[in-house]
């Protein structure tokens, strides 16, 4: 069927995951951000922070997750796929730490491609930390910044969410798209 795929991202703490089960609830297929559960893993195996240690190990079974779950959306019989995070903010995060990534993170993010990409603006009213992001608000924004400046490299359109609550960011989303 190749439905379409269409990307929620943003800098940590902006929201993402909230729409993403808004979303889930309204009887729309989603697929989660998989970067806490290969920080969860990497922590069983004795590696506290891997995208701190090893950036280009983390960034590598990221690329793989984010590969795999493009396929997946590209199998699935729902004509919309939602995606928490995408290909691009591999490279935003690698490039935010300052990190040098191989040419086939690049390929990758030029071979597989999505058709819609909502961005979510660093917001300090609902921004929060956990065990699994360690980033605080300032970074955030940095991180942004790159989120906007890789996926605009590889020549995509971003539509902003507005801040709101979450209903009214998931509606915009839906609206957007022509879903409602």
């Amino acid at each position: 069927m190749n439905p379409k795929k269409i990307v929620i991202t943003g800098g940590p703490g902006t929201g993402k995951t909230s729409i993403i089960n808004h979303l889930v609830k309204g009887g729309f297929l989603c697929y989660d951000e998989i970067s806490r559960q290969i920080t969860l893993q990497a922590r069983k195996e004795g590696i506290e922070q891997l995208f701190l240690t090893e950036p280009l190990l983390f960034s590598e079974k990221l690329l793989d997750g984010r590969k795999q779950q493009f396929f997946d959306a590209e199998k699935e019989l729902e004509s919309v796929v939602f995606l928490d995070r995408g290909l691009p903010d591999i490279l935003a995060y690698m490039d935010y730490v300052g990190d040098t990534y191989p040419e086939y993170f690049v390929k990758a993010c030029e071979t597989y491609t999505y058709d819609n990409i909502f961005v979510l603006s660093p917001w300090q009213e609902i921004f929060t930390s956990d065990s699994e992001r360690y980033e605080n608000f300032e970074q955030a924004i940095e991180i942004h910044h790159h989120l906007l400046d890789t996926y605009k490299r590889f020549g995509y359109n971003l539509i902003d969410v507005p801040f709101g609550s979450i209903k009214t960011r998931t509606d915009f989303v839906l609206d957007s798209l022509n879903l409602q």
